[in-house]
Formats: structure tokens, sequence, C-alpha cells
């Protein structure tokens, strides 16, 4: 009986949650531009709003004028002195917590989630299962175990800000109702190292009525593929009663084959884009490709088109500006301090009528050794369109530029961690070139006037990514290897993993 109330309570929350947020799916422009003034009058008092004279901000337009584009080294001075006990230094008092996140020029990085920020954080996550259980009439999963690949939630102090990774903070706002039904325990939640981790969550679920089961793709495949090691079962096998896997951090599509190939059948999947920064869209139409982008959760957004970004002259746009099927790099005002931020994530819009993206690259992570500017939805979209023709299984993948090879022209090399290798390796490499000569222009020109040869392929033995992933300690968590960069760091170290052929 109380598990038929418990299903029956989530149903009707969600069909109301559903219905109420119809208001701000049809008001996004308008809440976008009344969302920003009164993010500028709450920090007017502020160091950064007195220093860019928030008190005279009447307009997106006057905003856009006073507080240029910055990333995290523009705010670096500002965050440290915000670590140094100072306040009212980007937001009004001091942030709730730092989200720490490791950077590549910066170092770590400490990004502030202030009090107003943080339900937002959790709100979020929660519309997205709301919209699921609307959509699909489907809360069967509330009654069974949840578990959540994330960091330790153990937290450090910087002058009485709680600090840690994003996934081990939201760990503390898991809502009581779900509490008793989450997994792992915290013993095993507060375990560092990866591997051990994994291998302890798969003792503690493996006999479990698990029911959802949410992470980043690649995290969630090694923690598959571990189940199905130790008890010869695949996962809806070992859990019959799976409903729901929640995904976030990268693309999934690449991720799909294999993913159903380790569940033995397909399960539903709510893809969803958090960050440190924010949690910036959700699926909320498992009918329709894209995320449904949240635009009354306290952050502003801006796009910049993607071929101007970093120009000092590039325009910044607004929700009413955008066309649908173009890059832009998204950059943030949010409650919790950050001004005109560039988080480094670019997206294409699809629709707009609601606002709906696909989150096509990053700002940083393109090859465009030659020109031709290739982004990370390009190379996702060649590899899905390929693998779709042949019957092939890809773990994970990465494109490097090959700028001076030993004997011949130059080319795009692209290490794969092949699950299951094409039957026709050579037909699947033309194809994949092809592909990725229909998406990007630049490229086809390129080797149509013999300046690149095609693309090599070079195959990599199992675990090439995860041991990359331990060589930088980014293996687990919120962490992502990149699918394409324009140097070979990534690839020289891989090139060990080579198999000879």
């Amino acid at each position: 009986m109380l598990n038929f109330l418990k299903k029956t309570a989530a149903k009707v929350w969600a069909k109301n949650h559903v219905k109420q947020s119809e208001n701000y799916k049809k008001n996004a422009v308008e809440d976008q531009q009344k969302l920003l003034l009164q993010l500028v009058k709450t920090a007017e008092k502020t160091l950064f709003g007195r220093e860019h004279r928030f008190e005279e901000i009447t307009s997106v337009e006057d905003y856009q004028n006073r507080v240029p584009i910055s990333d995290y080294e523009g705010i670096k001075h500002y965050i440290e002195k915000v670590k140094r006990g100072q306040r009212n230094i980007l937001w009004t008092d001091t942030p709730e917590y730092f989200a720490k996140t490791s950077g590549t020029t910066s170092g770590a990085k400490y990004i502030p989630i202030s009090r107003e920020g943080m339900p937002y954080q959790i709100a979020a996550a929660q519309s997205a299962l709301f919209h699921y259980i609307s959509q699909k009439g489907n809360a069967d999963f509330v009654n069974g175990k949840m578990i959540f690949l994330q960091g330790s939630p153990e937290l450090e102090e910087i002058f009485g800000i709680k600090t840690g990774r994003l996934s081990g903070i939201v760990a503390h706002h898991i809502p009581n109702y779900l509490q008793k039904n989450r997994l792992p325990s915290l013993k095993t939640n507060l375990i560092e190292d990866w591997e051990t981790k994994v291998d302890e969550i798969v003792k503690e679920t493996e006999k479990e009525n698990m029911t959802l089961i949410s992470g980043i793709p690649p995290w969630l495949i090694m923690y598959f593929e571990k189940l199905i090691e130790r008890n010869g079962k695949k996962i809806t096998e070992l859990f019959p009663n799976l409903q729901l896997i929640v995904t976030g951090g990268v693309n999934f599509e690449p991720y799909r084959e294999k993913m159903n190939e380790l569940l033995g059948k397909p399960v539903d999947t709510v893809q969803t884009f958090p960050a440190s920064e924010g949690f910036f869209a959700f699926q909320d139409d498992y009918t329709k490709e894209g995320l449904l982008l949240l635009t009354n959760h306290g952050i502003f957004y801006e796009f910049i088109p993607l071929e101007l970004y970093g120009k000092p002259d590039a325009p910044r746009l607004t929700l009413k500006d955008v066309e649908l099927h173009r890059d832009y790099a998204l950059i943030l005002t949010t409650n919790s301090g950050l001004w005109s931020y560039s988080i480094g994530d670019v997206v294409r819009f699809i629709s707009k009528d609601p606002y709906r993206i696909l989150v096509s690259g990053r700002t940083k992570h393109f090859t465009s050794a030659f020109g031709e500017h290739v982004i990370a939805f390009e190379v996702e979209e060649a590899m899905k369109a390929t693998v779709e023709k042949f019957p092939a299984q890809i773990t994970e993948f990465h494109l490097a530029p090959q700028v001076n090879p030993a004997e011949g022209l130059p080319y795009h090399q692209w290490f794969i961690e092949f699950e299951k290798e094409p039957g026709n390796f050579e037909a699947f490499k033309k194809n994949l070139d092809d592909e990725m000569r229909k998406r990007n222009t630049y490229y086809d020109d390129l080797i149509s006037g013999n300046v690149l040869q095609p693309l090599i392929i070079t195959k990599l033995k199992k675990n090439a990514f995860q041991e990359y992933a331990k060589s930088e300690g980014k293996l687990g968590g919120q962490n992502k290897i990149p699918r394409l960069a324009n140097d070979r760091k990534i690839g020289d170290f891989l090139e060990i993993f080579k198999i000879s052929h």
C-alpha cells in the first residue's frame, strides 16, 4: 500500500509541476530580461557591482556595455578575495559552497554556489524526473533503489565555505523521501580512489532492486562492465526492475549502442546538462531531440557565435536573437555571482518554441591545425552515423591532428577503442571520413585539395582511455575525456596502447 501511495503521489506532483512549467517555456525572453535586472539590483552593493556601476544599469544593453565577457582567469582575483574570507565581493555575503573543479590553464577552479543558487541545482534535477514521470506515466522507479555515481560527499572548509566536487555537494541535498532508497552507502561514497570505489559499489548494489541509475556515460559503462564481469548477466537481467538511466556531462549518443549492449535491452534515458556553474537544461520530451533550456532558474544567458568567439567585436546575443542550427559559445550570469562568464561549452538551438539545445562541444576542444575548425558535435555525429551503418561498437575515441607524418600528407588521426570491430574496417574508415566531409566543408576542401589525406584510425587496447584518465588524476566522478584536441598531448599518450597490425 505504501509503495502504491508513493507512486501515485509522484504522478500527481509531476503532473502539477509540468503544468506550472508551461509559463516559463512560453515567456522565456521576457523572463530572461527581468531576471538580469533583478540579479544586477541584488548585487549593486558588492565590490563587483560598485566597480561596474550596477546602479546605472536599466537594460540588457547597459549591462553588456559595462560588464565584459570573462573566463575563470578574469574573475580569479575576486575568487581569491572570497577565499580569504572577504564578503560582498561577487554576490551578497559569502557563497554557501565552492564547487572545486579541475582546470587546464588555471589549476583547480573554485566556482561559487550561493544560498540562492543551490536550490536551483536540486529543483532542476527534480524537474527532469517530474517531466519524465508526466510524459511516460511511469513512476515505478520511486519504490526501488537508486544510485548516483558521484564524487566524495566529504567537504573541506575555506574560511567557513564548504568546498568539494559538485556531485559531492549535491549528495547533501538529496530530498529526505529519496534518502532511504539511495545507494551507495556513505562509507563507500567517501572512497577517493575511483576504481576501488566502483568495485565497492558493485558489491553493494548487485543484489539490490535497482530502479534508477545516474552518472556520466563512460563511468556508467565502467560500473556496468564490472557488474557483468562478476555476475555473468546483462544489467537488465541483474536488475529486472531497472526503469531509468539519468545521464549528464557529455553527449549520450556516442555511448548509446554500447550502453544498450551492456543493458541487454533499451532502458528509458533522461539526458541532462548540469555543471558547477548551474543546471542549464534537461530532456523534457522523449519524442524529440534536444534539451529544454531552463530560463527561470537564476541564470541569464548570452550567446556568442562560435566563429566570432574571442574577437573583441563579437556580438553578445540574447535568446530573442539566436538562430537555429548555429553554434554558440555559452555565456552565463548567475545568482551565485558569475557575471558574463564564459563556461567553455558550445550549444546549438534546435527549437525556439520552447528553447531546446544540443551541447555541441567546448570552445577549447576543437581540431583546427589546418584551418578546418572541427568541433565535437561534428565528430560525434559522424561517428554515430558510421556506427549505425556498420555492426561496430565503440567504447571511446579521440581525434588529434598529425601535422608532420613520417611520410605522405598530414591527416586527422582517430584513436578508437573498439568493443566490437566492424566487419569491413576499410569501409568503416572511408564512411567515417565521408561523414566528416559532409559535416565540415573546410575539412572537405582540405581533402579535395590534397592538403590532407583521408583520416587514419589507430585501434587501441581495452581500457586505454581509462589509463589516460588515471594518468591525469581524472578517473571517475564528473571528469570527461575530450573527444578531440588541437594538439597531440592525449594522442601521444594513447599511442602507447596502439594495437599493432
